[in-house]
């Protein structure tokens, strides 16, 4: 059982704090690029490395990140996950009572600060309960990330030597594909695009 987190509940920021937005209105826009302020607060605060945090939000923007949309989503499939991390709740219900969270599961499509925290955590979660031993095939990070796709306990068997199933395979491919451009977001080299008028544009004013 994971030890209950000491720390004073978490209680998101404001949407706009630190000139991060929200989700913007033209769904194709989302960039994880945009959360780069949350990402390092939130791996610092649950002492997991950023580049981490921010790889998975790559790997998780496969679909549309608006709060509107993900009410779409979950009438049409009730079981979808939420969140700029797409949590599941039964995932989010575990890491809310590990760490004494006050916001619900539904909370992760409106506040982009707090999914980013949940996420946060729930490596945090995945790393204390992965063996310092463990295959040399994969680095910790990439089995913390196999964890957070495929659970807590195929990623310990991963990390025996237990080969991973296609999808998990698929994951891990990502992963390494999106780790280089997870790493040029955080050292500033790939910036957030701004929005003129309602319309996103790179910084070269495309």
């Amino acid at each position: 059982m994971a030890e209950r987190s000491t720390a004073t509940k978490h209680r998101s920021p404001s949407a706009d704090h630190g000139g991060v937005r929200r989700p913007p209105l033209r769904p194709g826009d989302y960039d994880p690029a945009d959360y780069t302020a949350y990402v390092v607060d939130s791996a610092g605060e649950a002492g997991v490395p950023p580049l981490l945090v921010m790889t998975v939000l790559h790997l998780e923007a496969y679909k549309p990140h608006h709060p509107l949309l993900e009410r779409l989503w979950q009438w049409w499939k009730p079981g979808a996950s939420f969140g700029l991390a797409n949590m599941h709740r039964a995932t989010f219900e575990q890491v809310r009572r590990t760490h004494d969270l006050d916001q619900r599961w539904q909370d992760l499509r409106d506040d982009p600060a707090f999914a980013v925290h949940a996420a946060a955590l729930h490596l945090k979660d995945l790393d204390r309960s992965l063996p310092k031993r463990h295959v040399s095939r994969y680095t910790r990070d990439e089995l913390l990330a196999l964890g957070y796709n495929a659970g807590e306990r195929n990623m310990r068997a991963f990390a025996r030597g237990v080969p991973p199933g296609p999808m998990a395979r698929s994951y891990l491919r990502r992963f390494r594909t999106y780790r280089g451009r997870a790493a040029d977001v955080l050292a500033g080299r790939s910036r957030p695009r701004e929005t003129v008028a309602g319309r996103s544009r790179g910084s070269d004013g495309s």
